[in-house]
Formats: structure tokens, sequence, C-alpha cells
């Protein structure tokens, strides 16, 4: 449908589309529905060019009314409403996340080894007071306990970079 509304040229609208399932699976868990739009954002911002997220709005519902025999008002709301929820979680970040990563980078980069150690305790010791039942998985040894911390920073900077990629190494 996007062709034949004239956004054919406008690759972004794959980025969204990519997402669109686990966005639409996770509707009702509004923490997991903004990670998920969050990660969009991530995608959306490697784009170079203009992104209109109402054309995606635009397509999306006529996509679905072409596809739902007894499309009605309710649908169009529901939708309406799903995609605006989207729409303003994904604007609330636009061209945020260049500047993240530039902080994050200059973070990481500005630490000495005793600022990182820190990072590497506190990591498991926020980690196991939100889910205690983690100090049971991790028995190894400190070396491979900060090894792993280190990955975690390093996956931190990952994301910006390549944020398909890494959902897709998490997942």
């Amino acid at each position: 449908n996007a062709a034949v509304m004239g956004f054919g040229s406008h690759t972004w609208m794959f980025e969204v589309l990519s997402s669109f399932d686990t966005i639409v699976s996770n509707v009702a868990n509004s923490y997991r529905l903004q990670e998920e739009c969050d990660v969009l954002s991530l995608r959306l911002a490697k784009y170079r060019g203009t992104i209109n997220l109402g054309e995606y709005k635009a397509v999306m519902l006529a996509s679905l009314r072409s596809l739902c025999k007894d499309w009605g008002s309710q649908h169009e709301i529901s939708w309406s409403w799903l995609w605006e929820n989207v729409e303003r979680m994904i604007k609330a970040l636009m061209g945020k996340p260049a500047a993240q990563e530039k902080a994050l980078s200059q973070l990481f980069n500005s630490m000495d080894e005793n600022a990182l150690g820190t990072i590497r305790r506190e990591v498991y010791a926020k980690f196991f007071a939100i889910a205690p039942a983690g100090q049971d998985y991790f028995k190894q040894s400190t070396t491979r306990l900060h090894f792993i911390a280190d990955r975690l920073v390093i996956m931190t900077m990952d994301i910006y970079k390549d944020p398909k990629r890494m959902v897709e190494d998490i997942s």
C-alpha cells in the first residue's frame, strides 16, 4: 500500500513495519511498549531524510481496511489510538539518540579502572536487588562476572551503533 499511496521511497517505513508486530503484541504492557518504541527510535535515528510518522498511519490504516472485511469505526478508533500513542513516544525521542550515543561514549571513554570496577559491582548489586534469584545463576569467578559486566557496557554502546543487530543478538 505504501507504493500505491506514493510512499514507496520512504524506506524508514520498513523499520516501523519490522517492529510493528512486536509493538502490537505488547500494547497491553506499557513498559514493554515503551521499550519497543525506544528501540524503534534508535533504528529510525539511522535514517537520513525526513520522517513523517503520520504517513505510516495512513498506510497502516489503508492496509488494515483492505485486510479486515468487517472494518468499522471501532477498528478505526482502536488502531488510530495505538498509532497515535506509538507516534507520541517515538516523537519524544526524535533527534536524541545521536546526542545520547555521544554522551555515553564520552562517559565510558573517560572512566578509569576504578570507575569501571564500581560500575561492575553496581550492575550486580542492582540486578540482585531486583532479582534475588539471579544469585543462584551467577556463581562464576569475579573475573567472569567482570567480563559479563564489561560486555553489558559494550552492548549498551552497540545498541546505539547498530540497534537492529543488537536486538537480534539479544533476542
